[in-house]
């Protein structure tokens, strides 16, 4: 199979969909491999890199593009790439549909396969793909909180973790997942007061043994969440439905409450955000306050450490890649559940039920629309 990987150009979005070991993988099965020359630098890796383990380069994306069967990125395709997608295409990222309705809208009309890394399952009905830029954007989250509240950046001038003889920040997490039980590690780690918030007992009692007590963990009803925001330094959101818009559970009302200085950090924001005030910002501008409240609202956290990210995402990502590769689109979905879990947009057709609820659009049976593809 011919691959592609063309350069990212989110903003500030430094990540590439394939490091040159697992770009190495493909090539030494006889795929073909093309990257746009200059994607890997902002992650450390250069063409020579890639070239080492037979990559060839393409000078820019349309190029890219014309040479591949399969396209594999890191963020949602912006409208310029989405131009250059043909029926032909697998497209293999994040896409985070339930969003971006114009996304939804333009991966329609190409007629491309294309294949969501955020709904990939796996035996357990976990997000393995998910999972690594979850635990990397959950440890963001603290220390892009603990950031944001300094007075140079508009907080409340507090460290998180205190010192001796002064009372340490309080750190709110909504959500026990990878996202919350990372940011909840790095939190108690730097010795601040932690509460965990979610509504699975399985989840509060995993974080209670997994932490000995230095977590808090609360069932979450509107009154212990008041609570608990009302009276926070920092809160992250960290809650994840999975393929759909997140619930907006902090709501514009709720930041007359909380001290002026405090910080909200969004990990949601791919999917919509969790906060009512959340807009989508980026690495040069993160934060903008709202009534006397700093938000961090990043839709890309990972980004900002794209060598790590980039190997962590490759490594998930690159047993789906080969079985891609190595078995072509059509038999590799039909075979693996999990990975068939992950197709959003089948020819024309949304194959996730959650995106075609969230948009009022026809639902297609996955196995269906890869018949007719």
């Amino acid at each position: 199979m011919d691959i592609g990987i063309p350069a990212e150009i989110k903003t500030a979005e430094r990540r590439v969909g394939m490091t040159p070991g697992a770009a190495g993988e493909l090539t030494a099965r006889g795929h073909q491999v093309t990257i746009q020359t200059g994607a890997g630098e902002g992650a450390g890796f250069s063409d020579a890199d890639y070239k080492a383990v037979g990559v060839q380069t393409a000078d820019d994306a349309e190029a890219v593009f014309d040479a591949a069967e399969m396209i594999v990125k890191v963020k949602e395709p912006q409208a310029v790439e989405r131009a250059m997608l043909k029926p032909h295409h697998t497209l293999f990222t994040y896409l985070h549909l339930a969003a971006d309705r114009p996304q939804t809208d333009d991966l329609i009309n190409s007629g491309a396969t294309c294949i969501a890394y955020e709904t990939v399952t796996d035996h357990a009905g976990r997000l393995p793909l998910l999972a690594p830029m979850s635990a990397i954007a959950g440890r963001m989250a603290i220390q892009a909180g603990a950031h944001a509240l300094e007075a140079t950046q508009g907080g409340a001038g507090l460290l998180l973790g205190g010192v001796p003889g002064v009372r340490p920040g309080k750190v709110v997490i909504i959500g026990g997942g990878v996202v919350g039980e990372n940011a909840a590690e790095m939190a108690v780690g730097l010795g601040a007061d932690v509460t965990v918030l979610d509504r699975s007992p399985a989840v509060l009692d995993g974080l209670a043994k997994r932490f000995n007590g230095r977590v808090r963990t609360v069932y979450s009803t509107k009154d212990e969440l008041d609570a608990s925001v009302f009276d926070a330094d920092l809160v992250v959101g960290a809650v994840l439905v999975k393929g759909a818009k997140a619930p907006r559970l902090v709501t514009r009302a709720m930041l007359s409450h909380m001290r002026t200085g405090s910080v909200l950090v969004d990990v949601a924001v791919d999917q919509g955000g969790c906060f009512e005030t959340t807009k989508a910002t980026t690495h040069l501008e993160p934060t903008f306050v709202v009534d006397g409240v700093v938000h961090y609202c990043v839709a890309n956290m990972p980004g900002g450490v794209p060598r790590t990210s980039t190997q962590a995402l490759s490594n998930a990502t690159l047993p789906f890649t080969l079985a891609l590769a190595d078995q072509g689109t059509t038999a590799a979905l039909q075979a693996d559940a999990h990975l068939l879990n992950g197709l959003n947009v089948c020819g024309g057709q949304i194959t996730d039920r959650a995106v075609a609820e969230t948009f009022g659009l026809d639902f297609v049976d996955p196995l269906v629309a890869l018949e007719n593809r």
